[in-house]
């Protein structure tokens, strides 16, 4: 997905200024109700510490990278089927953004945060009860949280098909680069960051040391793995 540059008018001389989402860290509107937030880009790198190619990630498998901070989860995924373009989304409160596809040269590759919006449920190192669906399993072609089953659908920005979840899962947003290398550059949709880091402030403890670690923010590169490698325990139910 390319980045677009933004118009921000500086009210003292009525000056158009061209602003770029990798230049500051912060929300942005866009007029066609996008919502999106910049973070470090940050190369992905297979198990083996290779930088990671399409070529490398297979179809529909869950991988796990920790983005954009080292205490949240980023779940990848190649798809069997090319994403759809343009999505129109909302957030809980009504407010539109446009999620603009996969990445890839099929648009077959999407990232959404493992923070489920319902209750937060998420992707750890101990449990995952958020998981792609591959072919003949329940949901097949979905994101599924089975904390209280809600059903996603990663073709079309991870909305909501099914369950109590309030809005989509927020999109982790991707580019390839000229070597045909992935990379992690931001935020597309509204995160629960904020909130999972006050709700589970003693299990980022356990894992990362302490709450401080868990949400430093990455900023070089990502090793993206296989969820059962990541995870203890994946459950299905």
């Amino acid at each position: 997905m390319k980045r677009r540059s933004f118009l921000k008018v500086v009210s003292a001389t009525g000056m158009m200024i061209a602003i770029n989402p990798s230049m500051i860290n912060q929300v942005l509107r866009a007029d066609d109700g996008r919502l999106y937030k910049s973070y470090a880009r940050v190369q992905l790198l297979n198990a083996e510490g290779t930088p990671m190619t399409e070529q490398m990630l297979e179809t529909s498998e869950n991988y796990v990278f920790n983005y954009p901070y080292e205490g949240t989860t980023t779940l990848l995924i190649n798809l069997p089927n090319e994403s759809a373009k343009d999505v129109s989304l909302k957030d809980e409160f009504g407010e539109a953004y446009l999620w603009k596809g996969g990445v890839g040269s099929r648009r077959t590759i999407v990232a959404y945060s493992g923070i489920c919006p319902h209750q937060l449920t998420h992707i750890n190192k101990k449990d995952s009860f958020i998981t792609y669906r591959k072919k003949g399993e329940r949901f097949e072609g979905h994101v599924v949280c089975d904390g209280h089953t809600s059903v996603y659908d990663p073709e079309h920005g991870c909305k909501v098909m099914k369950g109590k979840a309030p809005q989509p899962m927020a999109s982790i947003v991707l580019e390839v680069g000229d070597d045909n290398t992935l990379y992690a550059v931001g935020v597309l949709g509204p995160d629960k960051y904020h909130e999972f880091f006050k709700s589970f402030r003693r299990e980022l403890k356990e894992q990362f040391g302490s709450k401080r670690n868990a949400k430093k923010e990455v900023v070089s590169t990502a090793v993206a793995m296989r969820l059962s490698a990541y995870t203890q325990e994946v459950i299905q139910l």
